[in-house]
């Protein structure tokens, strides 16, 4: 029975060491200037801009500003991504199920692992162990997340309150706890019950994640109708089911004019934003398989299989962002039985 969703983008940035994010501090500056320098003989301040804003070659700073926006964009996302995550973990599953789109259908039992090294960045995610099958990129950012959150909630748990660290979602080190996400059987079936990659028994005070993780990569252009069932069945693998679905919106608007209006593409994230806000599954079960190729939509596979395994399940859904950084669409949301609306 699914009790808890989480839908986020799987995009590499999402990882701080894909944008050199350790570097910056909450307000997207750089931790190293200081923020009250007086300007110098000429009259420029400590990022060489004049009292007009123009840096010595006589540029305005509106392309620096749009990039300070879009990075603005880039934490919120990965902040409202953790608070997310976590929401999902703390429903109480017995089985955390990654669903992304891929160029096929795969489901990933035992010992999987996720690299981002062909996108430049050092991270890798999922299990400790070496040799698995490797996985595509939506599920490889989604077992990050659930890295992230694991690695979290096994810091907190092992330190005194007094002690524990504030922390700032998405400024997390890069790279896999070091309880790992073990079942103890080197493997098993891949029915969800054993073998998907499992985070063991633990007690619940820092020792090993108390719950099982399965990985489905879904085909990109899986009809509606083949989403909805998986969904279903996915649902019914264990008594809690908790579901992570990776997916981005549109990114038609990235392939124009920066920054300007692409109404079909808006028009679609609304209606995706508007369902999850809801808890809609009728909603994401409508959209159209046709639109994804012209809008350049990552999502929709992901978005009805939520669909299918939410059918006739009480949930609440919080939207927590919506936001277009570098002009493609992101949304993160979640679903429980306890979500307060917006």
């Amino acid at each position: 029975m699914l009790v808890a969703a989480a839908v986020c983008p799987h995009p590499p940035l999402l990882i701080p060491a894909a944008m050199g994010a350790a570097g910056l501090d909450d307000a997207g500056l750089d931790a190293a200037a200081p923020a009250d320098a007086e300007p110098d003989a000429a009259g420029r301040d400590a990022a060489g801009r004049d009292a007009a804003g123009r840096d010595a070659a006589g540029r305005d700073g509106a392309g620096l500003d749009r990039a300070g926006a879009a990075d603005a964009e880039v934490r919120e996302l990965r902040a409202c991504c953790a608070a997310a995550v976590a929401g999902l973990l703390a429903a109480g599953p017995d089985l955390v199920i990654v669903v992304g789109g891929a160029a096929q259908s795969a489901v990933y039992a035992g010992h999987v692992t996720g690299s981002l090294r062909s996108f430049g960045i050092p991270a890798a995610a999922g299990s400790a162990e070496p040799g698995g099958p490797a996985l595509p990129l939506s599920l490889t950012v989604g077992a990050w997340l659930l890295d992230q959150a694991d690695e979290k909630r096994a810091r907190g748990a092992s330190q005194p309150a007094s002690d524990r660290p504030g922390g700032r979602p998405g400024h997390e080190p890069v790279g896999r706890p070091s309880h790992g996400h073990r079942d103890g059987h080197g493997g098993g079936s891949s029915d969800g019950h054993r073998g998907g990659s499992s985070g063991g028994s633990g007690d619940g005070h820092g020792g090993a994640v108390p719950w099982r993780r399965q990985f489905r990569a879904v085909a990109s252009g899986l009809p509606p109708a083949g989403c909805l069932r998986l969904g279903a069945e996915l649902a019914g693998l264990a008594p809690r089911v908790a579901l992570l679905a990776m997916g981005d919106a549109s990114a038609r608007k990235a392939a124009g004019v920066h920054g300007a209006a692409d109404p079909a593409a808006e028009r679609y994230d609304a209606e995706v934003a508007v369902a999850l806000a809801a808890a809609d599954p009728g909603r994401l079960a409508a959209l159209d398989p046709a639109l994804d190729d012209e809008l350049m939509i990552a999502g929709r596979a992901a978005w009805q299989v939520l669909a299918g395994a939410a059918a006739g399940a009480s949930l609440r859904g919080r939207l927590h962002c919506a936001v277009a950084p570098y002009d493609v669409s992101y949304l993160v949301a979640s679903w429980d039985s306890a979500a307060a609306v917006p």
